[in-house]
C-alpha cells in the first residue's frame, strides 16, 4: 500500500493487493482497478458469483481468483493497460473456446477493452461449464 493507504498499481495498472483469501481481498482487488476497468472488474465478479453460487474467491498474484473447494482454482482476471484479461485454466475444455491462447496448454484467455460490450450470457455459460471441470492447483 502507499502512504495514503491505497494500493499501488503495478506496470498495466494492475492493483498490487496483499494476498488473501475470501471476498474482502476481492472487494479490495476491484476497488483499486483503475477507471473504466473497475466496472467491468465489478459486473465479472457479479456474474461469476450468479454462474458459481458455491464460488470461492482469494487474491493470489495480484489477481482475484475464483474456483469451487478453496483448494484449486478455475479462472481470474487482472489489468493490462489496455485490457482486462480473464484467463480459464481449463480453457481449452469450454464451449465455444475462448480464442485467446496462452503458452500453458489448457489455459484461454478473454481480453476486454473499454469500447467492447460485454457478452453477459458467453460470459455466463463460460463460469458455468468452469464450475462443472476440475480445477488447477496454482
Amino acid at each position: 500500500m502507499s502512504e495514503n493507504n491505497t494500493p499501488k498499481l503495478l506496470s498495466g495498472g494492475n492493483p498490487q493487493i496483499p494476498k488473501g483469501e475470501g471476498p474482502g481481498p476481492v472487494r479490495d482487488y476491484i476497488a483499486a482497478m483503475p477507471e473504466w476497468k473497475q466496472a467491468i472488474g465489478q459486473r465479472l465478479d457479479e456474474l461469476i458469483e450468479q454462474a458459481i453460487p458455491q464460488v470461492k474467491k482469494a487474491v493470489k498474484w495480484n489477481q482475484p481468483i475464483y474456483g469451487t473447494d478453496g483448494q484449486t482454482w478455475l479462472l481470474s482476471f487482472r489489468c493490462f493497460t489496455h485490457y482486462v484479461q480473464i484467463a480459464f485454466y481449463r480453457g481449452t475444455s469450454l464451449e465455444p473456446v475462448p480464442a485467446k491462447s496462452s503458452k500453458h496448454e489448457e489455459v484461454r484467455y478473454l481480453d476486454i477493452h473499454q469500447q467492447d460490450e460485454l457478452d453477459e450470457a458467453q460470459l455466463l455459460s463460460w463460469f458455468e461449464q468452469s464450475a462443472k471441470l476440475p480445477g488447477m492447483k496454482l
